[in-house]
């Protein structure tokens, strides 16, 4: 009989070829040297605000006063009403993540991480706190560039976003729930993802662990490249369900390079409104397939105007790149250098075909049309509002000013007084209330421990309600 007859030499002989396979353990990502590598570019951001904690791309899930989390909230957090030196208002530590992009200082993360901050401490690697300024915001997509005095800094290695194809292996590295540095990794579900209000950023989806905390952290490939910054989750619960996504790194470089040259970031513009061109649509146009960016109206002077694009122009492509869906084409020409001429290839009445287009820069009034509302959590009421838009306004009509949006509304006092999810409140205690700056400091003023008079507005009708004030 031979040596590996027996049972044991079978199994031996077993082990041996599953560990040689692809599919065997050893093939698996070893993610040890990338996160020594990374780590010490990586950086916990902190930042003290008047404001209470917030994070608008998933949020915290609410846990009951009196219990053991009180503590640990207020370890991490400060989130339970705390004072600090003695201030009339909470002033809360809200916890994210960045990454040093280079040697003398500078910090890519979310602008929702440092958003009404008044003091901002970045801690290194190395535990040294420093207090960073912010150099500029961008809220079209979420980032913000600080600066901190140092030199020296290890710096991210930078990669390259439009290399990145579903299914890669990821990993991230931030600060969830105020944990220093914590790995988690993946891989990426999809690519150029398009989501609700997010018009200039082509997401990186992964299933990458990512919770409150984990914001402006990098997201890193295999090569140790940042191709991405994790930034918004999609949670039902506040917590981690397999969707994260991140703002790819071509778009939030140049974003960077912008804000540190000038402050401010220039858009390409085109002046049309597009939509997706459904089957249906696509056979009645003469095409083999749905794809493209149909034009629904040309903005008046615009380049798109200009350059002789018409209602009913399906934009195929882009200066080189092929738009299949109409979300392709918004981040393609925001990202043009205003000023540079550009190839477009439309189909109009069946036929290709190429025009040269100008692209503009985009006006300031697209650029506020287009920023979401910012919402506010009143801790004190538990209630959470948000300035009107344009359109909402005029459907109130003429008669109403301003307002605040009821966007969220938990157990207490605005409960109690009957307020509900989706009202505008116009005026409270017989004051009139414009937005949210001025709604708060209404609230302010307003004595405590008795009920004041609310109008709010509710599917176009005015009620009266009566709020209780918390002492």
């Amino acid at each position: 009989m031979g040596r590996f007859t027996s049972p044991a030499g079978i199994f031996f002989i077993l082990v041996v070829w599953l560990a040689s396979t692809p599919s065997g353990a050893a093939q698996l990502p070893d993610f040890t040297d990338l996160v020594e590598a990374n780590a010490p570019t990586v950086v916990n951001i902190s930042t003290i605000q008047k404001s209470t904690l917030r994070t608008p791309h998933g949020r915290l899930p609410e846990f009951p006063r009196g219990t053991p989390f009180d503590e640990w909230f207020k370890k991490f957090f400060g989130e339970r009403g705390d004072s600090e030196e003695g201030g009339d208002h909470p002033r809360s530590r809200s916890l994210g993540s960045g990454f040093i992009i280079s040697s003398d200082g500078y910090i890519l993360t979310n602008e929702h991480v440092v958003e009404d901050a008044d003091k901002i401490i970045v801690r290194l690697n190395d535990r040294r706190e420093l207090e960073a300024e912010v150099v500029g915001i961008d809220d079209l997509t979420d980032l913000a560039l600080l600066k901190i005095d140092a030199k020296g800094l290890p710096v991210a290695k930078i990669g390259r976003s439009e290399e990145v194809k579903p299914g890669q292996w990821v990993l991230a590295i931030g600060s969830p729930f105020g944990f220093d540095y914590s790995v988690t990794a993946g891989i990426v579900s999809a690519v150029g993802r398009s989501l609700p209000r997010e018009n200039y950023v082509p997401f990186i989806q992964t299933d990458v662990a990512i919770n409150p905390g984990n914001s402006g952290g990098p997201l890193i490939n295999l090569k140790g490249e940042v191709i991405g910054i994790n930034s918004q989750i999609y949670s039902q619960t506040g917590g981690y369900m397999g969707l994260s996504f991140a703002i790819p790194i071509d778009v939030a470089m140049n974003v960077a390079e912008q804000l540190r040259a000038t402050g401010h970031v220039a858009r390409g513009w085109l002046g049309v409104l597009i939509q997706d061109v459904t089957r249906d649509l696509a056979e009645s146009f003469g095409m083999d397939r749905p794809r493209g960016a149909l034009v629904a109206k040309v903005m008046p002077d615009s380049p798109a105007e200009k350059a002789g694009i018409q209602v009913g122009d399906v934009i195929v492509e882009f200066d080189g790149h092929e738009i299949i869906r109409s979300s392709d084409l918004p981040p393609l020409v925001g990202v043009t250098r205003p000023g540079t001429m550009v190839k477009v290839k439309v189909i109009r009445d069946g036929r290709t075909r190429t025009v040269k287009v100008q692209v503009g820069e985009l006006p300031e009034e697209e650029i506020q049309a287009r920023e979401a509302p910012k919402e506010r959590t009143i801790k004190d009421l538990a209630l959470s509002v948000t300035d009107l838009t344009e359109e909402q306004k005029k459907r109130l009509g003429e008669d109403v000013e301003g307002g605040v949006l009821v966007t969220r509304v938990k157990p207490g006092p605005a409960r109690d007084a009957g307020i509900q999810r989706g009202d505008v409140i116009v005026m409270i205690d017989n004051r009139p209330v414009k937005d949210v700056k001025g709604f708060e400091a209404l609230l302010d003023e307003l004595p405590r421990g008795r009920s004041v008079p609310v109008l709010v507005m509710r599917r176009g009708s005015p009620i009266f309600l009566a709020l209780r004030i918390p002492r």
